[in-house]
């Protein structure tokens, strides 16, 4: 199963950058992990941020691949445990060829975006850096995936 983040923000921080770059050539080749990088619309006086959302959400679409199950990231979204995602990784492999997981804006992401993923999930109840989330995010899959995997990366 392919594995893709869509994540808003460009520009991000060199450790940033390194931290993603290391965890995506660590997936073994079963798991491609793959970024792509849009850049958030311009915030303005005369457009609401449901309509700014909206634009960010018709970009995001376009990105996402044919058959991809969409996760959406939401601070709200489920709580799940490394073990959790790996089996739900797993699940999600039988239904698609394709996981796409989607971070949002400084605003989020659009409402219907959400609503019509697959899933929602959190990484925490705490407020993280974009740039952060993006490091916890593609560390937990590439956990998850080693658990699948057989290797002893986790310890529960």
């Amino acid at each position: 199963m392919r594995l893709k983040l869509i994540a808003l923000g460009q520009n991000q921080p060199g450790w940033v950058t390194d931290g993603v770059s290391e965890y995506a050539k660590r997936f073994p080749s079963e798991w491609p992990f793959e970024l792509a990088e849009l850049k958030p619309e311009k915030r303005a006086a005369n457009r609401s941020t449901e309509m700014v959302l909206a634009t960010e959400a018709e970009r995001i679409r376009a990105q996402i691949p044919r058959q991809a199950l969409t996760i959406a990231l939401d601070e709200r979204g489920e709580q799940l445990t490394t073990r959790a995602l790996s089996e739900r990784l797993a699940l999600w492999s039988r239904e698609a060829p394709c996981a796409t997981f989607l971070i949002g804006s400084a605003d989020g992401l659009d409402a219907a975006l959400k609503s019509g993923a697959h899933a929602q999930i959190g990484l925490s109840r705490l407020t993280l850096p974009h740039g952060l989330a993006r490091i916890f995010l593609i560390e937990q899959l590439y956990r998850a995936v080693t658990l699948l995997s057989g290797h002893p990366y986790h310890r529960d």
